[in-house]
């Protein structure tokens, strides 16, 4: 086999925008799926990425209050949450899920904005057929940070919400916004 030329390996640093860190705060009124309560935990899936929370033992309002960092190197994915109760002898049963886009995140943080007030409100996304968000998300500029505060009402299960928090983490070397 002959090659014309060097091979160009993509590494990951070249593609990378930075990191999203969702913080799991809680989740609401979720499903009973076991005797009268359920052992909630959450997969956090992007594109090839999938993290999971710890699972917390019999409780349909759980406070997870756990970070999970995800690589971002298209702004166009969406993230989808599942919620599992975990079951020790067998399948764990499915809770719900939610999908959202970080899009209009990204948007606000490519607005280059040093010097505004802790707590303004630079955008907010409204709830709509397209997303499953409970209420309003406001994506606030918080002590020189940005931040998004979603809750997102679970699809293709009975009741349940979840609570979460969206914040960047720039790299040194990423391509960066």
């Amino acid at each position: 086999m002959t090659t014309t030329g060097p091979a160009r390996t993509s590494s990951l640093m070249d593609d990378l925008l930075g990191l999203l860190r969702i913080r799991i705060k809680r989740g609401v009124n979720l499903a009973v799926r076991d005797i009268n309560s359920s052992d909630p935990y959450i997969v956090v899936k992007m594109g090839k990425q999938k993290l999971k929370t710890r699972v917390i033992n019999k409780d349909v309002n759980p406070e997870w209050n756990e970070d999970l960092t995800l690589s971002v190197t298209d702004p166009s994915l969406t993230v989808l949450l599942t919620v599992y109760d975990h079951d020790m002898f067998s399948k764990d049963d499915k809770m719900g899920d939610a999908e959202f886009e970080i899009k209009p995140y990204i948007e606000a943080l490519r607005m280059q904005l040093d010097g505004l007030p802790s707590g303004t409100i630079v955008t907010t996304v409204q709830p709509s057929r397209r997303n499953c968000l409970a209420e309003e998300s406001k994506v606030t500029w918080i002590d020189g940070k940005l931040v998004q505060d979603l809750v997102l009402r679970l699809r293709h299960v009975e009741c349940g919400e979840v609570e979460a928090q969206l914040q960047w983490i720039d790299l040194p070397g990423s391509k960066g916004l």
